[in-house]
């Protein structure tokens, strides 16, 4: 599995989080931010034009050179990925990622909600997850 780049994004559409695992080509501090809002603000677009009932937004979107998907916390909180195109086992890489920021981020005394995240127990438990996918 070829996971590209990892996002965290808060309820308001800020970027806390952003790390890449590959060797591409990097976006620059400002891309990133821009990156992060407009996925979030086409999340919640997509959830509100949705024709059906219930719809939360958009988890998933492939084109031919990556993948991006995406797994909402409860909070509004948004965790996405960029990886390969037809990477299998991705939802359940989010899923143990929102384990592991409940675990290391939320459970840290010092570390304010919807503030960047700057905790190395979780850049650790990352590259140990994302390696392990591999």
């Amino acid at each position: 599995m070829s996971i590209f780049s990892l996002y965290i994004v808060n309820k308001s559409g800020g970027l806390i989080f952003q790390k890449d695992f590959a060797d591409i080509a990097r976006l620059n501090t400002n891309d990133a931010l821009m990156q992060a809002s407009i996925w979030h603000s086409l999340h919640a677009i997509s959830s509100q034009i949705s024709p059906l009932n219930g719809c939360t937004g958009i988890e998933m979107l492939e084109t031919s050179t990556f993948s991006l998907h995406c797994f909402q916390a409860l909070t509004g909180t948004k965790f996405f990925v960029t990886c390969a195109p037809r990477t299998t086992g991705v939802e359940s890489l989010l899923r143990t990622i929102y384990e592991m920021y409940s675990d290391y981020v939320l459970k840290n005394p010092f570390y304010e909600m919807e503030m960047p995240i700057r905790c190395a127990a979780f850049d650790l438990q990352l590259v140990v997850a994302i390696k392990g996918m591999a």
